[in-house]
């Protein structure tokens, strides 16, 4: 029925999902493309391809054929990390963005190589077992034949339209009909149907090198932009050593700078020094104490994280257990504070998992940024491109200060959680630009300290440091506990989940010990798990 109105919603509740094989996107449809190569005889590499190949027709408000990537994949014995971002263009520099005060956030002078194709045919080549023109089939269907586009994602979409009608492409790709399509109304994208062809059957060769690689240069040179043939055939995918820190009894993994996964390291290390298990999930105390450790990190976050190539000192100096007690000791227990970055001494979006039967699990990322990203849009191809030259900084002194061929800070980031004897425990992850870290570590204590069940830690009412002392909560959180958090200092602003996009969705899947697997998806978005 066209008449029907999505914009009632009630609050529902979700049970968590068991199976021994298991996906967990932000879309249905994706979902079902990544059970669908599991049910092929594909492993969850194969199935995350899948789904992140489908995310980028299904959620373009998101991300999309010019996003950037990243993953941790636990291979059965052992764990692998996966940093497909792109670099900036060569001819970037600071005197390029003179007599600005910010890098730019829309059209082509944001637009950095997209990096996550490079992604998917990383994991195919390592990993994968299923051929990479299989893997794309459900993307090109819901691209060529069309999709419902969901509540959710028609008002994020219209929200886009408003910002980014005017950049380069984007009416024509994303707004055909002169407006962007309304929630229940079939969209198609057949460009986009046939540039997943074409990255399919050349192994992202197109993409990079060829025909489509072509036209991204034409386009950015027809009105005046620095990326070239060159910045993308230079372009690499690189596999790299993770980060980690024990907690509760486990380890929680993340990859290293040029992301912030770091932050929710620092921080969980910060809250151990506090024996943050003693104190009852959502009280006073277990809200402040993670609330301050949170701005603790993020405050050496801002300061020191840059392309892993460009910083100051190895980035494990902020994990050493002497500097995250020197941090510790600066929260007051009973009022707010106001932090300002560490110097330690020397001796930094979609998110979808998956997980098969043999064992194989996937934490995977990738985002155009904001929302649709740059607005940029191919003619012709269906590739809209990202934004992540705003993650740069134009100050001189500062390590992530813009330079060509350099990675941006990044604020995507999957997570891997392990258990005492090493063994996988949970993959998971939280969309939403800065609330990202945050999120991992509200998952983390959650979940691995607490043994809530993965969707209740989901459904929990989640926090999000703003700046300074201010906090934003979602609606739901006791009125008591926020009137005492108030009396300490803190700045607390409340908002209903069902209305912002402050909290960012979130994905889930929990290794039982006798073998099967507990996968929880956002109940507050368009999220899905699905297990068989």
């Amino acid at each position: 029925m066209s008449d029907l109105d999505y914009n009632i919603s009630y609050a529902s509740h979700r049970v968590p999902m068991m199976g021994r094989n298991a996906v967990a996107t932000s879309q249905p449809l994706a979902a079902q493309a990544g059970i669908r190569m599991l049910q092929l005889g594909g492993n969850a590499v194969d199935a995350a391809i899948a789904s992140a190949m489908a995310l980028t027709v299904l959620e373009p408000t998101g991300n999309g054929l010019g996003s950037d990537a990243f993953a941790i994949i636990w291979d059965g014995k052992e764990l692998h990390g996966l940093n497909a971002s792109g670099r900036a263009p060569a001819a970037w520099n600071p005197e390029r963005f003179a007599g600005q005060q910010t890098m730019p956030e829309i059209g082509w002078e944001a637009v950095t190589v997209p990096g996550a194709v490079s992604a998917w045919v990383a994991l195919a080549e390592r990993f994968g077992t299923l051929p990479l023109t299989t893997l794309a089939q459900p993307a090109i269907e819901y691209a060529r034949d069309g999709f419902p586009v969901s509540p959710l994602i028609g008002q994020l979409w219209q929200r886009g339209y408003n910002k980014l009608k005017d950049q380069p492409g984007f009416s024509a790709c994303f707004a055909p009909e002169g407006r962007p399509p309304r929630a229940g109304e079939l969209f198609r994208n057949p460009a986009q149907a046939a540039t997943l062809q074409k990255i399919a059957e050349t192994n992202g060769e197109a993409f990079y090198r060829g025909e489509l690689a072509q036209q991204m240069a034409a386009f950015a040179a027809e009105h005046g932009a620095a990326l070239t043939l060159e910045d993308l055939n230079q372009h690499r995918a690189d596999w790299v050593q993770l980060l980690s820190h024990p907690f509760a009894g486990g380890s929680v993994q993340e990859l290293p700078p040029n992301g912030q996964g770091i932050a929710t390291l620092i921080a969980l290390g910060i809250l151990e020094h506090w024996d943050i298990g003693r104190y009852t999930p959502d009280s006073v105390p277990w809200l402040h104490l993670s609330i301050e450790a949170m701005k603790l990190a993020l405050a050496d976050l801002d300061r020191y994280i840059t392309d892993e190539d460009h910083l100051e000192f190895p980035a494990d100096l902020l994990l050493s257990d002497s500097y995250l007690k020197q941090r510790a000791a600066l929260i007051d227990p009973d009022k707010a504070g106001d932090f300002t970055f560490g110097s330690p001494q020397q001796s930094g979006t979609v998110y979808l998992s998956t997980a098969d039967a043999s064992g194989m699990m996937v934490s995977f990322i990738q985002s155009n940024f904001m929302g649709f990203g740059s607005g940029v849009v191919v003619p012709d191809t269906g590739i809209s491109l990202q934004n992540r030259g705003a993650g740069f900084s134009l100050d001189p002194a500062h390590p992530n200060v813009v330079a060509g061929g350099k990675r941006p800070f990044h604020t995507i980031i999957p997570a891997f959680a392990l258990d005492g004897d090493g063994q996988p425990l949970m993959s998971f992850g939280v969309m939403g630009g800065p609330m990202q870290a945050q999120g991992h570590l509200q998952m983390a204590l959650r979940i691995m300290l607490h043994k809530q069940n993965p969707q209740a830690a989901i459904d929990a009412p989640r926090w999000r440091v703003v700046q300074g002392r201010e906090v934003m909560v979602e609606a739901g959180m006791d009125r008591n506990v926020l009137a005492a958090l108030r009396a300490m200092g803190h700045k607390i602003a409340v908002e209903d989940p069902l209305q912002g996009y402050n909290f960012g969705g979130a994905q889930v899947i929990v290794r039982d010990p006798q073998g099967f697997y507990i996968a929880a998806t956002e109940s507050r978005k368009d999220g899905q798990a699905l297990v068989y």
